[in-house]
């Protein structure tokens, strides 16, 4: 992939490539290279690293299940581990993408089988995931369980009634749900 292998210089292919998929200039996209491969100097970010990172930011939680489901959704080319491209593509979509851009990757993650639709076990999952991340003393947990909060969100998003919720009534129940959309995208 361009950013393997012992140089730590971005290749040109990589450059362009992420000058033209993401809102970052050169220099950015060189710092934020340079800061990757020092984190990761294989420019191979690992299941586990990832979870050591995301550990800093949810101390009192268990962070774990929910990275699993952010790591999937990072890792596109489905080869185990992020490259700096998918890292900085899905880094600029989570921090500076539109709404519809990070509700849109949360529906990815949110889609566990990837069959191009959310049902109320994958639903109930990822909430779950979500509260563990949280920790059992945050003041930003919700009162009600995991699989009552996956129920009343599934309740209101599935306009007809099918059992699933295709990206469409995903992304109408968000946009037009602030909180609701606070909490399908945490840490983003």
């Amino acid at each position: 992939m361009g950013c393997l292998g012992s140089k730590q210089k971005i290749s040109k292919v990589d450059l362009e490539y992420l000058k033209k998929h993401t809102r970052y200039d050169e220099a950015t996209i060189k710092e934020w290279f340079k800061g990757f491969r020092q984190d990761c100097p294989s420019g191979r970010l690992t299941p586990a690293k990832f979870v050591d990172m995301y550990k800093m930011f949810f101390p009192n939680g268990n962070a774990e299940e929910f990275c699993d489901h952010v790591f999937r959704t990072f890792d596109r080319d489905k080869n185990g581990f992020i490259d700096f491209k998918e890292f900085l593509c899905a880094i600029d979509v989570t921090s500076a993408g539109t709404p519809n851009e990070k509700l849109q990757w949360a529906f990815r993650m949110y889609d566990v089988d990837g069959n191009g639709s959310i049902d109320l076990q994958e639903m109930t999952k990822i909430v779950q995931a979500i509260y563990d991340m949280l920790g059992n003393s945050s003041s930003s947990r919700p009162p009600d369980t995991a699989e009552e909060r996956a129920k009343s969100i599934f309740a209101r998003m599935d306009e007809n009634g099918d059992g699933k919720l295709t990206e469409e009534e995903f992304l109408k129940g968000c946009l037009q749900d602030e909180e609701l959309s606070k909490m399908l995208s945490p840490g983003f």
